[in-house]
């Protein structure tokens, strides 16, 4: 490959999207770092999935004012 000259040019990320799938394990198995509270009832894991989705949307919300300010 002679004569093919390498150009090497900087880029700049202004903005990084993390796309995230949160799971419960199935019975019979733990999850690492999952202590004696993991694992509830149904009822249990509906309340943290309420609290999940209300700091998802509150963060959100903030994302969005903080974009309209720029």
């Amino acid at each position: 490959m002679k004569g093919l000259a390498t150009f090497i040019m900087p880029i700049e990320i202004r903005e990084l999207h993390i796309k995230v799938s949160v799971t419960t394990p199935h019975s019979g198995q733990s999850a690492p770092g999952a202590g004696s509270s993991g694992g509830g009832s149904n009822d249990t894991a509906g309340i943290n999935k309420e609290e999940i989705v209300a700091a998802c949307v509150e963060k959100v919300l903030e994302i969005l004012h903080n974009k309209t300010e720029r």
